[in-house]
């Protein structure tokens, strides 16, 4: 940007830069702030307000009009590039915009009705809404100005807005000009009706001349999975905050979805979708935002704001944290938005600010921040992690923003409270790895942009709350009535939620074919082509995702047969497609991350020979410049794996509201009380929760459960409105004591939604949270210590051709058997006719203390639910066998393992369940059963099967030193997987023997015969000899019917709860120590043989501090020290009747003391039944009451203890 740019910004497109001095900060860290052109403002914006019934101020202002400042930057693009043009043509234009509007049957405050000429609407569109005395909203044509239309360019030019008391008396001399008017509005809207009923995308067809171009419009952080447990997360940031190579920067997590913005024509975004109730609540939030921010100013701001975004190609991130969009972990006091990240998309890879550049941003947009801490040394960032273990089972937004206000090397309060606006249930933290230049910069922001004045105290008119509960008829009609609501300087038209009324265009998905004609047109830039890799990617590795397009009708004047404009939504389907894309990432570093939230412009055009020309050449230029754009990642100076760095940190106070008692509701009501305990048992297991919480809540849900069933019956709790039953018997509980009260966090001050929930048609979840981190399913008892008087189910988790009857048949004919008296059976599915677990379930009534053995694949959750059930109903353990495979990203089983199944059902010969090698379509059966677990890596597989059964068999399959599988066999392979993937998504679950695919089935089935017959000799040498596979198979099921089987563990964190720091040292150094004493003591001797110290001396630690005594921060403040040895000098034991205890005086760390917080630092070494081992804290005070005896230790003995949490 040159410095005559520079000089000729003009400040009322944005808030202005105050000072030479801030000016300078903004070249030097906020760059995206300097805009590239320059443009003059006429004001002349209607107040915001004035569409408000009840508002207080009006007052309007002449229309505004942007015009751009001559510049020799001429470039031609695409249909869609911005043009330079003149004043008096921008005026033209702005003059013609015939907005889209809702007028509202009410005497009180008019609303401005649109007018094609000076044709209302209303004589256009049919009218939509209710007819009882409510409000009567009517939609109309949205902007249309250019319209090409079959070659040939309509022209809109409608005349000014006009409300019914501003119109003209003189109707006898406009009657000719009205009549006109009419005439030509209803040709150009049957013109556009036909337009867009000639198929366009289908007769649009790609040749050489075609061209796409692809442009994000509004997307949200990548999202990382990070691969390491979350305590190897947790030690690898702090050595690097601890090597000054980054800060760690700690947000608020608060409870609400995705929201994302990038201006009117940019655009409105939930996390996955756009044009539906969750935006239209976000805008309502956003513009409502900016009326308590600006006041009077406010349809000013909106309307700047809007076209900086426009201008500068960017989009803001927000939560929304709203009351009428359903439940999350307690209902917000207020409606509101808080700002998560800011994204210049420019025309290539997104940038998003760092934390100080987005609260710069905010403040001068009066936009709300969130709480932001920095911790940039060793000592914060441990005592940070030793804050949250000590809250995560009971903090609340009160006590963790006090503890983490304390440790913390910066503390940025957020401008929305979220002890006002949410409440004290706190879901989490969210910590992340910054540069470790972050805490200059924030100094510096928090110097030059201080924090907006208050909120602006004036009626802005009905509240969200109010709007939603007086349109209660459908979720179109809550829509228009918010947007009507928000004002045209921030919505002046819906066209992204109703399309174009009046032509009868409404929303709707476009053809699947958009996807495959972007991937085939040329690419017109670097952007266009990294994001097609992007999608051809996905689309061939068969990620679960959707590539989901609508019109652009924010385009609809450059629409034509050869000019084609798209809104695409990526909508990943599954977490597991991040982490297999992060894989992909490795392999090809260039590849553009998969954003969150993400959302992309296409266009699809035409070009002659002439333009092609001149798009490769300014392609080639942006693609270089894009390749040398700023990265963040590099800036900060660290690697990529440790710039993505990210734990999330919830607490335990917000997860029981949400996992255990919202999403238990279906289990609760579908399956019955018992495998809701089991349900939620198991999850709290997951958590590593600490036994006395799960005791406290196991007691508190058992009652919940009993509560709600009683009151509900039959008929099961929406989840959107559950806090409604939920919270006034939280409240009841907490009351009870004070330990239920901490247990918790905070019950009561219910908000009621049930008058104002929006109305979300289709039971969407938009955020997805609805879904537990795990599914919450129960699981079988453990089998870790099998009784006898309990049945055993096993069971084969595994593909046709595994093996699994050949190993029944072994099992039944091993000499012993199990070496276990019960009796074993098997069930062979094959043979069984009808359900078969039902089945299973009867002989196990019949035999509840045999071992069956149920010879039938169990490939997916739906079946292991049933033998869960089943071993609930008949006291039975379950054990799953599974053939051992190391599986792919995607699959728990390998390709060269299922090139073996397959090869082994090939061999078979009159079988049962005729899957042999005279069925025609034995390889698609063995596809289907592999695509059964489909989005498993082998981690997660073996993991859900641990958690649920707690154990796992594993049965030899393949040779661990194999040559690679032949490239005739894998391409064979991906060849059928390939076409079971066309085949399914076509026809689903159809045989292959029918549908469009059958002869190219045909002809895979042959090849594949052929194919792995040729490869004979290979797929018989590398698997394990059946003989060896099945003696390990019965070796670990003898182990694990003797009650000898350790169950692996499938949980990577280890970490918990912290109640207490101390140095814990050796009871071997303590025991030699009182033995010494006892020498030349006959007292201290005869009271170590009454008290038997011997043996009831277990552990030895010296408390330092204690959360409940000294509070969290005390014992935070510890964590630098943690697992370092600590000397310790003893110099006296203390003992009475009842109590005795060491006196202790810890040493140093590295030249650092080590002090406690007790007043009388002791090791505490007995206390009499019925005596807290706290009142030995009494024990000098006993001695000066004579009640004690002291004996000195002289010189101290000092041993050596390791300081730890506990």
């Amino acid at each position: 940007m040159s410095a005559s740019s520079r000089a000729s910004y003009s400040p009322l497109l944005s808030p202005s830069i105050s000072s030479s001095r801030s000016f300078t900060f903004f070249r030097f860290i906020l760059p995206q702030f300097i805009h590239r052109r320059s443009f003059i403002v006429t004001s002349n914006t209607s107040d915001c307000n004035s569409i408000m019934p009840r508002n207080q101020k009006r007052g309007g202002q002449a229309e505004q009009r942007w015009i751009q400042k001559p510049s020799s930057e001429k470039m031609d693009g695409p249909s869609d590039a911005p043009e330079i043009k003149s004043a008096a043509s921008a005026e033209t234009i702005t003059d013609g915009i015939n907005r889209l509007g809702i007028a509202e049957n009410s005497a009180q405050s008019p609303v401005p009705v649109p007018q094609f000429g000076s044709i209302s609407v209303d004589e256009i569109a049919p009218l939509h809404g209710q007819n009882n005395g409510q409000s009567h909203v009517s939609v109309g044509c949205s902007p249309v100005k250019n319209a090409n239309i079959h070659g040939t360019k309509y022209v809109f030019k409608p005349k000014a807005y006009r409300t019914v008391s501003g119109a003209t008396t003189d109707a006898a001399k406009n009657a000719t000009d009205t009549a006109t008017a009419r005439q030509e509005n209803a040709a150009q809207t049957a013109a556009l009706s036909n337009l867009f009923r000639k198929k366009l995308l289908e007769n649009f067809t790609v040749d050489n001349c075609t061209y796409s171009t692809a442009k994000i419009r509004a997307t949200f952080y990548p999202k990382f999975e990070n691969e390491k447990s979350d305590q190897e997360v947790r030690i690898r940031m702090i050595e690097l905050v601890s090597k000054g190579l980054a800060t760690l920067e700690v947000s608020l997590k608060h409870s609400g979805s995705l929201f994302m913005y990038a201006g009117h024509e940019g655009g409105a975004y939930a996390k996955n979708s756009f044009g539906n109730i969750y935006t239209a609540v976000g805008v309502f939030v956003l513009g409502r935002i900016f009326c308590e921010a600006w006041g009077t100013e406010a349809s000013k701001k909106q309307a700047e704001f809007n076209a900086f975004l426009e201008r500068e190609r960017m989009s803001i991130s927000m939560e929304l944290v709203t009351a009428v969009l359903g439940d999350h972990g307690q209902r917000p006091r207020e409606d509101y938005v808080v700002v998560t990240a800011v994204t210049e998309l420019g025309h290539g890879k997104p940038k998003f600010y760092s934390t100080p550049e987005i609260i710069a941003f905010c403040r001068k947009w009066r936009l709300p921040t969130n709480h932001i801490w920095l911790f940039s040394t060793r000592n914060s960032v441990t005592s940070f992690f030793a804050a949250y273990d000590a809250l995560c089972e009971e903090g609340t937004a009160t006590s963790v923003c006090k503890a983490l206000d304390e440790v913390a090397d910066i503390s940025v309060p957020g401008s929305k409270d979220h002890i006002k606006v949410q409440g004290e249930i706190l879901e989490g933290l969210v910590a992340r790895l910054v540069s470790h230049e972050s805490t200059k910069q924030m100094e510096l922001v928090l110097k030059e942009y201080p924090s907006p004045i208050g909120e602006v105290h004036q009626d802005f008119g009905p509240g969200l709350r109010e709007i939603c509960a007086a349109n209660r008829s459908d979720e179109k009609q809550q829509i228009k009535a918010l947007l009507q609501n928000v004002g045209t300087s921030f919505c002046p038209d819906y066209v992204d939620w109703f399309g174009i009324e009046a032509a009868d265009i409404l929303p709707r998905n476009a053809d699947r074919s958009v996807v495959s004609k972007f991937l085939q047109a040329n690419p017109c830039d670097n952007s266009t082509t990294k994001l097609k890799e992007m999608v051809r990617l996905m689309r061939e590795k068969r990620f679960p995702a959707a590539f989901k397009c609508y019109y652009n009708f924010h385009k609809v004047d450059l629409i034509s047969s050869d000019n084609l404009h798209f809104k695409m939504v990526i909508h990943v389907h599954s977490d597991s497609a991040f982490q297999r894309y992060q894989k992909e990432m490795r392999y090809k570093p260039d590849l553009w991350p998969l954003y969150r939230g993400f959302f992309v412009d296409i266009n699809l055009f035409k070009a002659s020979k002439e333009k092609a020309e001149e798009i490769a050449r300014i392609s080639a230029d942006v693609g270089k410049n894009d390749k040398d754009s700023f990265d963040t990642s590099r800036k900060s100076g660290l690697a990529d794996e440790d710039a993505n760095l990210m734990i999330k940190l919830k607490f335990l106070t917000y997860k029981l509201r949400t996992f255990l008692i919202r999403n238990g509701l279906p289990i609760l009501f579908k399956e019955g009380p018992a495998a809701y305990r089991t349900c939620y048992l198991r999850q709290m297991k997951i958590w590593n929760t600490s036994p006395g919480k799960q005791r406290q809540l196991s007691k508190m849900l058992d009652e919940w459960a009993v509560y709600i069933k009683r009151k509900c019956g039959h008929r099961q709790l929406s989840l959107s409105v559950y806090l409604s039953e939920a919270e006034p018997f939280l409240e009841q509980y907490a009351k009870r004591s004070p330990e239920n009260q901490a247990l918790l966090g905070c019950a009561g001050d219910l908000v009621r939604t049930e008058d104002f929930l929006a109305i979300v048609e289709g039971g969407r979840d938009e955020e997805g949270d609805l879904e537990t981190e795990k599914d919450l399913t129960p699981s079988s008892p453990s089998p870790d210590a099998v009784q006898k008087k309990e049945g055993l189910i096993v069971f084969f988790p595994g593909i046709p051709g595994c093996a699994k009857s050949a190993l029944c048949k072994e099992i039944l004919s091993a000499s012993g058997g199990l070496e276990d008296d019960r009796p074993i059976h098997s069930l062979m599915g094959d043979l069984i006719k009808g359900r078969y677990w039902q089945k299973v379930a009867e002989e196990r009534r019949k035999k509840p203390y045999s071992i069956v053995l149920a010879d039938k694949n169990a490939p997916n959750e739906e079946v292991w639910r049933q033998i869960e059930n089943m071993c609930r109903s008949t006291k039975a353990s379950a054990v799953p066998i599974v053939p051992d495979s190391e599986g792919t990203e995607t699959n728990p089983f390998s390709l060269d393992a299922l090139a073996v199944f397959i090869y082994r059902v090939l061999n078979r010969v009159n079988h049962p369940g005729n899957l042999d090698k005279s069925s025609p379509n034995a390889g698609y059966v063995l596809l289907m059963f592999y695509h059964l677990y489909d989005g498993k890596s082998r981690t997660e597989f073996e993991s859900e099967l641990i958690e649920r059964f707690g154990s796992l068999v594993k049965m030899p399959l393949l040779k661990s030193e194999r040559s690679p599988v032949p490239d005739s066999v894998k391409t064979v392979l991906e060849e059928g997987i390939n076409l079971y993937w066309l085949h399914n998504k076509r026809h689903g679950r159809l045989e292959s023997t029918k549908g469009t695919y059958i002869w190219r089935w045909v002809t895979w089935e042959k090849q594949l015969r052929e194919t792995l017959f040729g490869n004979a000799e290979y797929l018989t040498s590398i698997q394990v000899p059946f003989e060896s596979a099945v003696n390990q198979v019965l070796e670990q099921l003898k182990r694990i019917a003797k009650g000898e089987y350790t169950t692996p563990t499938s949980e990577k964190r280890k970490f918990g709860t912290i109640v207490f720091a101390a140095i814990d040292v050796p009871v071997a150094d303590i025991l030699n120590l009182l033995s010494n004493i006892a020498k030349n003591e006959p007292k201290v001797k005869a009271f170590l043989e009454d008290t038997n110290m011997a043996n009831n001396l277990k552990t030895a630690h010296i408390t330092l501090a204690h959360k409940r005594s000294h509070g969290v921060t005390a014992v935070a403040n510890y964590g630098p020290f943690v697992n370092q040895k600590v000397p310790v000098d003893v110099s006296a034991l203390f003992f009475s009747d009842k109590l005795a205890a060491l006196e202790a005086h810890p040493g140093s760390i590295d030249d650092q003391k080590i002090s406690s917080k007790n007043q009388w630092p002791h090791l505490t070494l007995w206390t009499a039944k019925g005596i807290p081992p706290k009142e030995a804290n009494t024990l000098p005070d006993l001695l000066l009451q004579g009640k004690a005896n002291r004996i000195e230790i002289n010189p101290p003995f000092r041993i050596s203890g390791v300081l730890q949490f506990h």
